[in-house]
């Protein structure tokens, strides 16, 4: 019996138009990066979590270690990726340092990734 690869068309058909509406809304290069750095930062479950405590509320980094479990050190990292990547706003308060989602966008984009687990 033969090879079959169902992920592939069984004969060659390009179908013009519909190819140009796909290239008319494909994002372009830049921003297809810069979605992928982010979701290549959501890819990581230590991340994912801190966002999960973040999404609660404003936290300092004394308490987002403490909610994920992990050395002040390691969640400082995380937290440097992720307000680069502008998930993550920092506020300074004296000595202390204090993160929340950057935008209500962060938020819909967590609460949506869930969705999207819980339904699957």
């Amino acid at each position: 019996m033969p090879y079959r690869n169902e992920d592939r068309c069984e004969v060659v058909v390009i179908h013009k138009d519909r190819v140009q509406a796909a290239e008319a809304q494909m994002v372009d290069g830049l921003t297809a990066t810069r979605l992928a750095e982010t979701f290549k930062a959501l890819s990581d479950p230590a991340r994912v979590r801190i966002i999960s405590a973040l999404a609660v509320g404003e936290l300092c980094v004394c308490d987002i270690a403490a909610a994920v479990g992990a050395s002040q050190s390691a969640v400082s990292h995380q937290l440097r990726l992720l307000r680069q990547l502008r998930l993550l706003k920092r506020r300074k308060e004296g000595r202390m340092a204090y993160y929340s989602l950057d935008d209500a966008h962060v938020e819909i984009l967590f609460r949506q990734g869930l969705d999207h687990v819980a339904h699957g």
